[in-house]
């Protein structure tokens, strides 16, 4: 049996709505998938959740799709942010694709003295997190963004939410500190190098900031992120 596709799209969904699909999109449908009128389609427009539809009409470059009925409204998201310095753009990518897939509500990249990729491609990111929502079954995308220097990104801090610190000079486990991390939270995770002595000072004087261990292993920037990301959502009891 054919999977069903399920696309997110910019207008916001009502019964019996209709309206053309991007061209990117129609041309998915129809020169890749090979569907025709009357095909099924799920739409997703990040505000009130999932909806049956069916392709109405077709041109040569052109998809109208009808909206039907409400088949779940939007998921509720965890208060849970990823707060991350760009690496190599094809890494980034991926741990924002990853991060979408295990539900986190916002991404924040930061800037910090070691980040060497600062210059991110936001409609490509986007791409990554649209395509990882549709395949997964996700009914929300994270919000993502502007880049924030490391400096900015803790004067601005709300103190009410936790920002767990993985240091590699110590700290307490992992288990122990994020089991008392409720939502609001969220985790950082440095640039490939590491933090420069004087962050790493500021991030220790910050209130909200809580130490825990990084472990006995070198993690890359992107699995340290899916690793953090899964620990938080085991342990402090914030996954929907």
């Amino acid at each position: 049996m054919r999977q069903i596709p399920r696309l997110f799209v910019g207008p916001r969904l009502a019964p019996g709505a209709r309206f053309e699909l991007d061209p990117a999109q129609a041309h998915q449908l129809l020169a890749v998938l090979r569907l025709d009128t009357g095909a099924e389609l799920r739409l997703l427009d990040d505000q009130t959740g999932e909806w049956a539809a069916r392709i109405a009409a077709v041109t040569r470059r052109a998809v109208t799709v009808e909206v039907g009925a409400m088949i779940r409204g939007r998921e509720t998201v965890a208060d849970f942010w990823l707060v991350a310095a760009p690496i190599r753009p094809e890494r980034f990518a991926l741990m924002v694709e990853k991060a979408t897939e295990l539900g986190v509500g916002r991404i924040q990249p930061v800037l910090t003295s070691r980040t060497q990729h600062a210059r991110q491609n936001p409609a490509r990111l986007h791409a990554h997190m649209v395509e990882a929502a549709e395949q997964c079954g996700r009914t929300a995308l994270p919000a993502l963004a502007e880049p924030l220097a490391l400096p900015a990104l803790l004067a601005g801090w709300d103190q009410a939410r936790t920002l767990l610190f993985a240091d590699e000079e110590g700290g307490a486990p992992a288990a122990t500190v994020m089991a008392a991390a409720p939502p609001p939270a969220a985790v950082l995770i440095g640039p490939e190098g590491g933090f420069a002595p004087e962050e790493r000072a500021a991030l220790l004087a910050h209130p909200a900031v809580r130490r825990l261990a990084r472990g006995p292993r070198i993690l890359r920037a992107d699995t340290a992120a899916v690793a953090a990301i899964a620990l938080w959502q085991a342990l402090s009891g914030g996954e929907r």
